[in-house]
């Protein structure tokens, strides 16, 4: 039988944690964003992202590894936002080899030709943009982000995103896409607590840039021998 001492201690400790997670989501911000180009298209694979204003580092969270696939003789996703922290793996889902490689920083990595899984896995520890190529379908581009920061997510088709639970605080959201004109810099918006939203901890931010054409080799039609090209 529960004795009214033990039932009380564990109300209060119930009630504790209740009153924590209530502080929690109410100081917690939700910034929904739109990407759109210079004729009002929205962007798919633009990645957002929230920076403390004031210089402070994020608050700790775990880190989770990743999969740049390949797949019919593409890199799956074309770009892939990753912390900076995080190991990545690289599957060849092919029934050909593929040789893939960085040649430029922040990673500077190659895996010669393979199928299946390489046995070790890559760890991307600095911040910055790593384009990945491989060096016998030279079609074949992606994307690698590595962000400092927690805070971002990837659009989708309709060019929305929503990053969720922002600490309180003051933050710049920036966005980001590999064949955007601009610089990171001059699309950087202010969100702050108290937001003006009638929400109170919601804002919605709109990005337009201008995007270059991308340019990539000839594809080679796929050969039914398999093997590689």
């Amino acid at each position: 039988m529960i004795s009214s001492r033990h039932y009380r201690g564990v109300l209060s400790a119930f009630m504790a944690i209740s009153l924590l997670l209530f502080a929690c989501s109410a100081f917690a911000m939700n910034v929904r964003a739109v990407v759109e180009d210079d004729a009002g298209k929205p962007v798919k694979d633009a990645v957002v992202y929230a920076v403390n204003a004031d210089g402070k580092a994020p608050a700790p969270r775990d880190i989770r590894d990743a999969v740049m696939d390949q797949q019919d003789e593409e890199f799956v996703p074309y770009v892939l936002p990753i912390q900076a922290g995080t190991i990545v793996y690289f599957p060849n889902k092919d029934n050909i080899r593929h040789h893939v490689y960085s040649l430029f920083p922040p990673k500077k990595f190659e895996l010669m030709l393979y199928k299946g899984t390489p046995p070790a896995p890559v760890l991307f520890d600095r911040p910055g943009v790593v384009v990945l190529g491989c060096n016998i379908h030279d079609w074949m581009v992606a994307y690698i982000y590595v962000l400092e920061t927690p805070y971002f997510a990837k659009t989708g088709e309709d060019g929305k995103v929503e990053l969720r639970n922002l600490p309180q605080g003051n933050y710049e959201v920036r966005a980001w896409h590999p064949l955007m004109k601009e610089t990171e810099e001059s699309t950087r918006q202010r969100v702050a607590e108290p937001l003006p939203d009638k929400a109170g901890n919601d804002v919605d931010l709109l990005f337009r840039i201008t995007l270059k054409p991308e340019w990539r080799p000839h594809r080679v039609p796929a050969s039914p021998g398999g093997g590689y090209r």
